[in-house]
């Protein structure tokens, strides 16, 4: 059997394809991409969670949140495809399981029986916060390697996540 084609060989292959010569190191790749994996897996939680409670609002302040939420849950789903090519650009297989989304999230599941409206908007500002939190803890390492791209979507990232969770905050404030 020739070591190209063996089970060790093609896992190590398929985790960090060789030839990648970006200017960022095969360890720094694979960390970066393990982090983004991260920031994957709770901006699809935070997807996920969006999406129930826009099809759950009920209340005083339904039209408000359900239009509110749409807006929200759609920019998280246009933002999953960017953080998962990025992650493929430094040569590693993106999460894209509901078991490795919840391996890797840091976000809690929506709960099972929808909360009242204000209770979901405290959950989104808990989201928000904690996947602004995940992408800024990126930030030493993509600054250490030098990885712009990585750098340029972790601010967008933050610049939406720390945004929305200010407006949702704002519901809460009499």
């Amino acid at each position: 059997m020739s070591k190209k084609s063996s089970p060790k060989s093609a896992t190590a292959t398929a985790a960090a394809p060789s030839g990648i010569n970006i200017g960022i190191s095969d360890k720094d790749r694979a960390a970066i991409a393990a982090g983004l994996s991260k920031l994957l897996a709770d901006t699809y939680t935070l997807y996920l969670t969006t999406h129930n409670f826009h099809w759950n609002v009920t209340g005083p302040m339904f039209n408000t949140l359900h239009v509110m939420f749409m807006g929200q849950y759609t920019e998280l789903w246009n933002a999953v495809d960017p953080i998962a090519e990025r992650i493929r650009a430094l040569g590693h297989a993106a999460p894209g399981s509901y078991a490795q989304f919840g391996q890797l999230s840091s976000l809690p599941d929506a709960p099972a029986v929808p909360p009242k409206a204000l209770e979901m908007v405290r959950i989104l500002v808990a989201g928000h916060e904690g996947v602004a939190r995940t992408a800024r803890s990126l930030f030493p390492l993509v600054d250490k390697a030098s990885d712009e791209p990585s750098a340029d979507l972790l601010t967008q990232r933050l610049t939406v996540h720390e945004q929305t969770a200010w407006m949702l905050r704002s519901l809460l404030e009499e």
